[in-house]
């Protein structure tokens, strides 16, 4: 299991490129509002009660800004949950930072998640239907009132995913990605090291066609990625 998004104490660092300063503000303000409190509790650890509740037990947290204050808080144990982490000297993206994980991550396949989103998820049933398919890539997606902030998940009714559409506005109801992942490894290992890789704008969609499913969910959905969704999600969890 990882979440992307974090940071340390078996720490591995990355010798990168120095990153654009428009990236580095905007990675300092998904961090802060990660690492807030969100209806009194760290957001960060609503993801991982969430793990714990499902019975998992190890993660890897991406390692990115304010790794130190992750590692002091959250330590090397969570709950049932040993946790370690991969240390990004830069940002990496999140498909550079599952790129640059993969040698903690030794299961086939991963599960991911996004760490400043939370979506209710029957684990076994997402199993199960990716194990089904025999995809390369398994993506839970949920459908909202307005998928046009997220950009749209179009899919048959096979489960296999047919196109991306990046934040069109309009058009109504849609699926979007949920932040919930099941990665096989073919697909971990054809991620370029080594540099900043987006999964969602570069990796998803070049494996369109080659095994990329979708696993539907009504559970409930909560993105903090903005100031303004992160004042609504204090009321979010019970």
């Amino acid at each position: 299991m990882l979440i992307l998004g974090r940071r340390p104490p078996r720490r591995f660092s990355s010798a990168d490129s120095e990153p654009v300063s428009a990236r580095r503000r905007a990675a300092r303000k998904r961090s802060s509002l990660q690492s807030r409190g969100i209806a009194g509790k760290p957001f960060l650890f609503r993801l991982l009660d969430q793990l714990a509740d499902a019975g998992l037990d190890r993660v890897v947290l991406c390692a990115g800004h304010r790794a130190d204050d992750v590692a002091a808080t959250v330590g090397t144990a969570y709950r049932s949950l040993r946790v370690e982490y991969s240390e990004e000297k830069a940002p990496l993206g999140t498909g550079g930072a599952l790129r640059f994980a993969l040698p903690l991550l030794r299961a086939d396949p991963v599960l991911a998640m996004n760490g400043d989103s939370f979506c209710e998820v029957d684990f076994l049933s997402f199993r199960a239907a990716h194990a089904a398919s025999g995809a390369s890539a398994t993506l839970v997606v949920r459908e909202v009132e307005d998928p046009s902030r997220s950009g749209r998940v179009e899919f048959g009714e096979d489960g296999r995913i047919r196109r991306f559409v990046e934040k069109a506005p309009g058009n109504g109801r849609g699926w979007i990605n949920a932040g919930v992942y099941l990665l096989g490894r073919a697909m971990l290992e054809s991620i370029p090291e080594r540099r900043a890789v987006s999964l969602e704008r570069e990796i998803f969609p070049a494996w369109v066609g080659r095994g990329l499913c979708a696993f539907p969910t009504e559970g409930k959905f909560l993105d903090i990625g903005t100031p303004e969704s992160y004042v609504a999600a204090q009321s979010f969890f019970p």
